[in-house]
């Protein structure tokens, strides 16, 4: 079964219509290689389906974040999307800032003792910037004037 056939059935056990709307974008974040801009998400759906609305694209895109189906990530230059890494277990990302390559970090730098006072963790987030092996590579292969 292909990633947007097992979204759209869990869409669907979840009580959600399945609109060709819908199933594009799943397609879209099925085939991205990296994150989506909500802006980039809009542009292309609005090639498919012209007079779509933006406020119908962060709709469908908040729905999809709900279900975990794409995860969001804030980037200095504004938020992106893309889809949900298939790791099952509670984990975070290092993530390349050139190229936008995730990878799991497979440890949870938290614990509850690093929690003050009775505060109650519900959910967090931790993600590392930087640059993968690739792009250090290429950019020490560089010209000094092409850097």
């Amino acid at each position: 079964m292909s990633t947007t056939e097992h979204i759209m059935q869990r869409m669907s056990r979840n009580g959600l219509r399945i609109t060709e709307q819908r199933k594009t974008m799943v397609r879209l974040f099925d085939g991205a290689s990296g994150y989506l801009t909500p802006k980039e998400v809009y542009e292309h759906m609005q090639r498919v389906y012209p007079g779509l609305s933006f406020d119908t694209v962060y709709r469908n895109l908040r729905l999809l974040l709900d279900m975990d189906v794409v995860e969001q990530v804030v980037f200095e230059d504004g938020v992106k999307f893309k889809l949900s890494c298939e790791e099952q277990h509670h984990h975070h990302h290092m993530i390349c800032l050139q190229c936008e390559k995730t990878l799991p970090i497979r440890f949870c730098p938290m614990s509850e003792t690093d929690v003050p006072g009775d505060f109650k963790v519900v959910k967090h987030k931790f993600e590392v910037f930087g640059y993968c092996g690739e792009c250090q590579e290429a950019a020490s292969g560089a010209a000094p004037e092409a850097r």
